[in-house]
């Protein structure tokens, strides 16, 4: 009769989630681009980057990852921080396969110089993060 019981018990919900092993965390790029979108959805928010090669005319489609809005909120960060059209610079961990996608450390807002930090984000000038 326990085991009837004990069967009957709903289980909590799985909690999935991808690894970031494809990421090279041990290295930090900086990219200089124009947002073409910024995704505020869970599970990740995701901005798409255009940036122009060096010296060059043709754009590159980059797609960086970062936390979710949940998290993302504990940084000062809501769904209009950053808007199509903005000039930013982004710190980001690359992609192993070399693709061009990354994981978000910093993004730098051009226009105001106003910094938006993640978690991975360094320590800055006002100390640690939170």
């Amino acid at each position: 009769m326990l085991l009837v019981g004990v069967a009957l018990v709903p289980s909590p919900p799985a909690i999935a989630h991808h690894s970031y092993a494809i990421y090279d965390n041990d290295k930090t790029l900086t990219l200089a681009a124009t947002v073409e979108a910024f995704r505020w959805a869970n599970p990740h928010t995701v901005l798409e980057l255009a940036a122009v090669a060096n010296g060059g005319e043709s754009q590159t489609r980059w797609t960086i990852e970062s936390s979710s809005p949940g998290i993302l909120r504990r940084f000062g960060w809501t769904g209009h921080s950053v808007m199509r059209g903005d000039r930013v610079l982004v710190e980001f961990s690359p992609m192993r396969d070399g693709s061009h996608a990354g994981r978000l450390h910093t993004l730098t807002l051009v226009g105001s110089g106003k910094v938006l930090r993640t978690k991975l984000s360094a320590p800055g000038p006002e100390g640690p993060r939170p």
